[in-house]
């Protein structure tokens, strides 16, 4: 007999499940210390620990539902990810980059704490983050667990989001092949990485790879065109960021056509999603999730 129509999970409830599961697992792989490093991992608690959507992590763990992959191995993994995520944010704030004062509603690790305890916080969670993906308890498989470290560095370095930070410094000079380019490194390689976790875990056939990856390609270029326009008309403190200054797709198209990008790129995600039918549902939901939020 079908569950009642009020019974079924909402995204919201699977979102917030996400982020506890998350919580709990960075809880106690970011354990404390004592003695003069104890500066140091209160303000790495302090970083991925603190107010977030933990968007990518539930990526990760709503896609390895589609190929029934074991949930430990895919959280270990998400948690990885959300390290990664967490030291971009810390020196993407820091006075040498955005000069951020705030995030998510309270003061940035700079401010919270000082700017060099903020540089080690950025390298310490990216030193951590390989760590859990290397460790035997991720996966069992050694080959695994090396192409998800291969992976993720590849999504966090100079061929993803480290090198879309400096398109965005430089700027992308009214290109919009370069802007569109900068948007998949910056923001969509380690949206992508979170939808090839469960992939390079489960090994499914070709055509559940490619509409993936393909989903995650589209999400990943979207939500950064969102996150753009937000900040470009979002008064300061309102979005937890100052107004962007930097040049991307509503620089270079114009807030209208940036919203008929985003809303074309909503379609095409929805699309992708077409092979794996009513399991996805879940994804299909967040899109207009991620597409459409306020802030």
């Amino acid at each position: 007999m079908p569950l009642a129509a009020h019974a079924r999970p909402t995204l919201e409830r699977r979102l917030a499940e996400a982020a506890d599961l998350v919580t709990v697992a960075l809880d106690e792989l970011l354990p404390r210390a004592e003695g003069p490093e104890q500066r140091l991992t209160e303000a790495m608690r302090y970083a991925a620990l603190g107010p977030g959507k933990r968007l990518r992590p539930y990526f990760a763990l709503e896609a390895g539902r589609l190929f029934d992959v074991e949930e430990r191995s895919v959280l270990r993994a998400a948690c990885a990810l959300e390290c990664i995520h967490a030291y971009s944010l810390v020196h993407d704030d820091l006075p040498a980059m955005d000069d951020d004062a705030h995030r998510r509603g309270r003061p940035t690790v700079h401010r919270q704490y000082d700017e060099a305890t903020a540089i080690l916080v950025g390298d310490a969670l990216q030193t951590a983050a390989f760590e859990i993906m290397a460790h035997p308890d991720t996966h069992e498989d050694g080959e695994v667990r090396a192409e998800l470290v291969m992976r993720l560095a590849r999504a966090a370095g100079a061929q993803g989001m480290a090198g879309g930070q400096m398109i965005d410094i430089v700027g992308a000079h009214g290109d919009l092949g370069q802007a569109a380019r900068m948007h998949r490194m910056k923001t969509g390689a380690l949206i992508a990485f979170a939808f090839e976790i469960p992939l390079i875990i489960a090994q499914p056939e070709e055509g559940a790879r490619h509409a993936l990856k393909a989903f995650a390609q589209d999400l990943g270029l979207a939500y950064q065109i969102v996150d753009d326009l937000l900040h470009s008309q979002a008064a300061p403190g309102l979005t937890g960021k100052a107004a962007s200054k930097k040049s991307g797709y509503v620089a270079l198209l114009g807030p209208g056509a940036a919203r008929e990008r985003i809303e074309l790129l909503s379609q095409q995600c929805k699309a992708h999603l077409d092979i794996f039918g009513e399991d996805a549902q879940f994804l299909r939901e967040s899109v207009d999730f991620v597409l459409n939020r306020p802030a």
